[in-house]
């Protein structure tokens, strides 16, 4: 060890003396093709917050999350994407990007995450999204989208995210979601737009749980009777993209701003709209009761023959032909769904969404199954047994009836039957209301307290009579003595009079 601390000062003076390996010009090793001015780490590449207007020329192949975020790109080059066939994740987000173009995404079939919002995107073409067939969430919120083609998501199949708030949409098509597919769908985000006209049966022919995660507020919405209906229904049934934004739900009543009003908070508005208004907006769901352990199964019943029937269950995994991933639930041939036994897992909206060349391309149907555990059967109710059991009953009541009569008191019978125990021993007892209430009695007996009890007097016990007080109107009131036999008890003459009054001082005794 002592030998180890001058090599260590004598290294550090070396450092010092020929410099760093840097300052001789070697820089420090860098990733395998990594820019400069960005930040590598495995598959990762950040060029975000740099100022650029072109994307830098050589990345890294491998890179599977590619963030150019917070630059100043206007234009994305047609197959620049070619050599990132591993990208997964793509963040364009903050940039100054207009317009897209064909070809912008092509080589890019395996991307999850397309984000391009906070740019200036004015349109969406039809060929604009070309090539991401594997796109799950789309962020194109806060942007300048004035039009969106008919078809503009068509091939985005896997998508189940769309958010297109903070743009300037003045319609969206409900009938063909502008080219994209319901099946996954579960986010549509439209808030903040200006849409003031939207078709109330395309959104009431929506499946439920796009209806939970499509997002309409802060629109200047108009105050129509049927579509105040139809959201309060949402609202009713606890769909969360109502009932979280309620109050950001509003319409225009005379079509000015200043007119705005909220849906749920200004009744007034809505007080002419009849109930009449709201039927037939939405087909209710179908009530299903079943208990655990039971068999299921339920029909896709459309209108016309369906080329192809999917369901997604209260877990909204997607169901189709053989079933569901843990095995539980079956897709039949004919397109009905069958569980062999029923658990609690199972109760929830299953929805049935049908296509075919004669039916709207998102036709559904919903059943809300309710899961209840089997009450316990009742016991079998032996009436041989119980008439018997009376019988033996009844017995033994009218055999102690006849041979042991009722006594006046629980005492009262044990002494009759076991006189001799009872004179010998002292019942324990708790205090008389009537000695309480004579604080003055006092007990004479014709005994000592220090003499030997006699036989002839052991029932001869003594009571007299206490002056009547206040709140006794003049009656005497009787005193007890402390070892008056419960064995043997009469009944003991007092007089009521004024004459009472005088006994006590006169020590006048009545025996018993």
């Amino acid at each position: 060890m002592a030998r180890l601390v001058p090599l260590g000062a004598l290294l550090c003076m070396l450092r010092v003396g020929l410099g760093t390996l840097e300052s001789e010009g070697f820089p420090p090793p860098t990733p395998h093709n990594c820019p400069s001015e960005c930040i590598c780490a495995a598959d990762v590449l950040s060029c975000a917050g740099l100022g650029l207007r072109d994307v830098p020329a050589m990345l890294p192949a491998a890179v599977t999350d590619l963030d150019l975020s917070h630059n100043a790109f206007q234009r994305l080059q047609p197959g620049w994407l070619v050599p990132h066939s591993r990208l997964r994740a793509l963040h364009l987000s903050h940039n100054k990007l207009d317009m897209l173009g064909h070809g912008i995404f092509t080589n890019a079939s395996g991307l999850r995450l397309l984000d391009l919002s906070s740019n200036a995107l004015q349109a969406l073409g039809s060929h604009d999204l070309d090539g991401l067939g594997a796109l799950e969430r789309l962020l194109l919120f806060n942007n300048c989208l004035v039009r969106l083609d008919m078809h503009a998501f068509h091939g985005l199949g896997m998508l189940s995210r769309l958010y297109l708030g903070s743009n300037k949409l003045a319609s969206f098509s409900f009938d063909n979601l502008h080219g994209l597919g319901a099946a996954h769908l579960r986010t549509l985000d439209l808030s903040s737009n200006q849409l003031g006209h939207i078709s109330v049966p395309e959104l009431a022919s929506l499946p439920v749980f796009l209806k939970n995660g499509l997002y309409l507020h802060n629109n200047p919405l108009p105050c129509d009777c049927h579509l105040y209906h139809l959201l309060w229904r949402w609202h009713q049934r606890g769909l969360s993209a109502v009932r979280d934004f309620a109050r950001e739900y509003t319409c225009l009543a005379f079509k000015v701003q200043a007119s705005r009003v909220r849906f749920f908070e200004h009744s007034r508005v809505f007080e002419n709209c009849s109930a009449a208004a709201a039927l037939g907006l939405e087909r209710p769901e179908e009530q299903l009761h079943t208990q655990v352990g039971q068999s299921l199964r339920l029909y896709c019943n459309t209108s016309a023959p369906a080329m192809r029937i999917v369901w997604v269950s209260p877990q909204n995994e997607l169901l189709a032909a053989p079933g569901s991933s843990d095995g539980s639930i079956a897709v039949l041939p004919d397109g009905s769904l069958a569980i062999g036994k029923v658990q609690q897992q199972h109760a929830g909206i299953f929805v049935c969404l049908a296509t075919g060349p004669r039916l709207h391309h998102n036709q559904t149907l919903e059943y809300n199954v309710s899961v209840h555990f089997p009450r316990p059967e009742p016991e079998a109710f032996n009436t041989g047994f119980t008439t018997l059991l009376g019988c033996g009953v009844g017995l033994v009541l009218v055999l102690l009836y006849l041979f042991a009569p009722p006594c006046h008191g629980c005492c009262r019978c044990c002494c009759c039957c076991c006189r001799r125990t009872c004179r010998n021993h002292h019942w324990p007892r708790p205090p008389s209301p009537l000695q309480e209430l004579s604080a003055q009695s006092s007990v004479l007996s014709a005994t000592p307290p220090d003499a030997p009890s006699r036989n002839a007097s052991v029932h001869k016990h003594v009571v007299f009579l206490e002056p009547g007080r206040r709140g006794l109107n003049g009656r005497a009131q009787l005193a007890v003595a402390e070892n008056f036999d419960l064995c043997n008890p009469v009944g003991l003459p007092f007089q009521a009079g004024p004459k009472s009054a005088s006994s006590t001082s006169s020590e006048g005794l009545m025996m018993t």
